[in-house]
């Protein structure tokens, strides 16, 4: 059961629910007391905060504020490989005649080796591989450096050094490496140094914001979690088999027949990627067309995004001030927002128009629009046509933030890192910034691991996905671990002299879990208090189980209550205490209805205890964990024999039958006596006289 905090004279809650990629849905819950609310004077536009680009969401470069308004942007032509320096998306998506192997450099032929040992199992490959990323590293290839830190971190080619991959990585960060700065800016944050992780998350925030929309997320989708609990997460994968998915085949036959809304839904799987597409543009472009044609509002809205971005097509303004007025035309008030980024900007009209950019701002914001409240809060943040007002900012922000703009919590984690509008709290500006963080180009290595999976690669999978879990991503930590625990392939795991040995997959998976237990992964944090319990890969630590139950606990998870009723009951790595294990189990139960059989016999068991202490019963109730693996064990090895469970099959049989026949016979009444015949009856009765 969740404790409830009492609440504070004001208590703001930000729910960032996270999309519906993801498994467990939990919302981001920020609570705000009015300690938070700093309302310090406003700082002046002449403050180095106030001027710096990072706090302006309308601020022009030398190439915006000369160029013509329909022409296109060389400063907004930045692709998202531009942002992710080092991407490994030439290796992964190349194009279709992409460079050969020995033009592409040391660290990109190097990349495509270790890959490809990763999906082989080759330890040849992967020697070649880890030699070639040395050499391109020795060479200062940063983003080499940055690998060859990853295969430290991990002991891939080489033994595990912690410290070696930290020295890696600091260089490579250095150097311009993303994947590095968010592997640091993560251990940092879980050694509680959230200065150091404040500031390298506020640059990758910075570098995923430049990859969003104007009015809508970014275009980087959330890893999907491949996994419910123990078993695989069918549905979840169902979905994300893209063109092969029998619902999308649906969709497609519907839209190709005239249907609007279904045109209006293919447009939006291509230009996002969703479902397991390969985002495509023109295809994305094309049904977008379709669908306005049929006076679809919503697409009209996208065309005007795509115009602005020019995604596919040539950059025009004007186009997309026309598309955005029609779809607002047709009450689409979002539309009102990316009219009034236009007007701001002075894109696709005579001249910037600030008044009029906030009257549109306004109307999105008066339907409750996140783009309409989160460019308010910019304009009043910056005083943009308007007299400066950084706590009406904050207010604007906060609403954002409540209807889950991404953007808004990067604003709301500015103003905890420089405590302007905020009492400064650097642990939650980390925070913040790691959710804004981790919608960055980068995370586009969670698509091409979740196509490999899909496609039987769980090598590949499980590269890309470790290499996600240290860059700090909870659901790729738990991904990897679950495939090195459940995926019985030996060939996927890459150790530090060839394939993984059972020790070293069981201390990977072990680490994986741990990192994704302290995010708040439930499942993660039983899993760690079972390998301690029970000593799987590491030594058995009743303490160390109990310390992970309590954290699984804390996510109100009804097993690991249990648990710790169990632990108390026993005296297992907690005190002895039959009254905390009874607060525990009822704990269970209230949490979880299905645990009500386990519970009332762990009920039953500690009034045993209580009653008849030093009993027979007691012995025997204790005796029944180190019975119980004998027993299990004797199933596995002897009942389940092929040989011999025919056998015990067919002995069941018979005796069933034996049984039955028994059991029939039993029920056969038994026959009456037969009558006298009459004569003899007669002369019993009549006797003659003598």
């Amino acid at each position: 059961m969740r404790r409830r905090n009492h609440q504070p004279p004001l208590l703001l809650l930000l729910f960032l629910l996270l999309p519906l990629y993801t498994f467990a849905k939990r919302p981001y819950v920020l609570v705000l007391t009015q300690d938070d609310l700093h309302d310090s004077p406003d700082p002046s536009p002449d403050s180095s905060d106030s001027d710096s680009s990072e706090w302006d969401e309308f601020g022009d470069s030398d190439s915006d504020s000369n160029s013509n308004s329909d022409s296109p942007l060389s400063s907004s032509t930045t692709s998202s490989d531009d942002l992710n320096s080092g991407s490994w998306r030439p290796v992964l998506e190349p194009e279709p005649e992409p460079e050969p192997a020995s033009e592409r450099g040391l660290y990109y032929s190097g990349l495509s080796k270790l890959i490809d040992a990763s999906s082989s199992g080759d330890v040849m490959t992967m020697e070649e591989a880890t030699s070639e990323i040395k050499a391109a590293a020795k060479g200062g290839d940063p983003h080499a450096r940055s690998v060859l830190g990853f295969l430290y971190q991990l002991g891939i080619g080489r033994e595990r050094d912690q410290a070696k991959a930290f020295l890696y990585h600091h260089f490579a960060a250095n150097g311009g490496n993303l994947h590095s700065k968010m592997a640091l800016a993560h251990t940092y944050a879980r050694q509680h140094m959230h200065e150091k992780a404040a500031k390298l998350y506020c640059e990758l925030a910075e570098v995923a914001v430049k990859n969003f929309l104007i009015s809508k997320d970014s275009l980087v989708i959330e890893p999907v979690r491949i996994h419910v609990g123990a078993e695989e997460n069918k549905e979840a994968l169902r979905k994300s088999r893209g063109e092969d998915d029998e619902d999308f085949q649906i969709l497609e036959y519907q839209a190709q027949k005239g249907n609007a809304g279904a045109m209006y839904k293919m447009g939006l799987f291509y230009y996002f990627g969703l479902r397991g597409l390969r985002r495509d543009p023109a295809k994305a472009l094309s049904w977008f067309s379709k669908a306005v044609e049929k006076g679809e509002p919503r697409s009209m809205e996208y065309l005007g995004e795509i115009y602005v971005r020019g995604v596919g097509v040539e950059r025009n303004y004007t186009k997309a001030l026309e598309w955005l007025t029609l779809a607002a035309k047709q009450q689409l008030y979002s539309a009102y927002n990316g009219i009034g980024y236009l007007y701001v900007k002075g894109y696709g009209i005579e001249k910037k128009n600030y008044t009029k950019a906030r009257e549109f701002f306004e109307k999105a914001a008066q339907h409750e629009d996140s783009g309409g409240y989160y460019n308010l809060g910019v304009l009043y943040l910056k005083g943009i046509g308007l007299k400066r007002d950084v706590k009406l900012a904050r207010q604007y922000f906060l609403m954002a933030a409540n209807t889950g703009q991404p953007k808004a919590f990067y604003q709301l984690a500015k103003m905890f890192h420089t405590g302007v509008g905020l009492t400064k709290n650097l642990e939650t500006a980390t925070a913040l910034y790691k959710l804004v963080a981790e919608r960055g180009p980068w995370n586009s290595l969670s698509r091409w691991a979740l196509e490999a999976y899909l496609k039987g690669d769980v090598g590949k999978a499980l590269l890309l996905y470790s290499r996600m879990a240290e860059m700090g991503y909870e659901v790729a930590q738990s991904n990897a671990a679950w495939i090195l625990d459940k995926v019985d392939e030996p060939s996927l795991c890459l150790g530090a002299s060839g394939l993984c040995t059972d020790t070293e997959r069981h201390q990977r998976a072990h680490y994986l879990w741990w990192q994704a237990s302290e995010q708040g992964n439930e499942h993660a944090a039983l899993l760690i208090g079972d390998a301690y319990y029970y000593g799987r890969g590491t030594d058995k630590d009743y303490e160390r189980a109990a310390e992970a139950y309590k954290h699984a606990k804390s996510q109100a998870n009804a097993q690991a209550l249990f648990n710790l009723g169990y632990m108390h009951e026993h005296g297992q790595g907690l005190p002895y205490d039959l009254h905390l294990a009874k607060r525990y189990y009822d704990e269970a139960l209230e949490t979880d209805p299905a645990a009500k059989l386990p519970v009332t016999l762990a009920l039953t068991s500690l009034w045993i205890r209580k009653n008849h202490a030093d009993s027979f019963l007691v012995h025997t109730i204790d005796a029944l964990p180190e019975l119980y693996p004998k027993i299990e064990a004797w199933i596995e090895n002897t009942v389940l024999e092929e040989g011999n469970a025919t056998i015990l099959t067919l002995f069941a049989c018979l005796l069933a039958v034996l049984y039955l026949r028994e059991w029939q016979h039993r029920r056969v009444p038994a026959p009456a006596p037969e009558a006298a015949p009459v004569q003899h009856l007669n002369e019993q009765l009549i006797q003659p006289v003598h």
